[in-house]
């Protein structure tokens, strides 16, 4: 018998001991999508981005890149700043 039958994908991640580490590299790949769909809707180029962030290229290819997880919430404020939006965090 199946012992994870009945039990959720959260179950056996957390089981494994990778429930945290996954939670946070999805939380990161959807940062990054909206740091670039924000981007997009506001017509930036990244060497704009960058400039409006006070920060270079590399760091912000470093928060575009969604297999990078580290990333500071300054860096967050900072990216919603540039393209007129504000973040939100809220604890589920």
């Amino acid at each position: 018998m199946n012992e994870y039958i009945g039990s959720d994908f959260d179950d056996f991640l957390s089981e494994e001991g990778i429930l945290q580490e996954v939670e946070a590299a999805a939380i990161k790949k959807v940062v990054a999508c909206l740091v670039k769909q924000g981007m997009d809707e506001a017509q930036i180029t990244k060497v704009e981005m960058a400039r409006r962030m006070g920060t270079s290229r590399v760091q912000l290819d470093r928060l575009l890149n969604p297999d990078n997880p580290s990333v500071t919430l300054a860096t967050l404020v900072k990216a919603a700043n540039a393209v007129g939006k504000k973040i939100s965090i809220s604890f589920g």
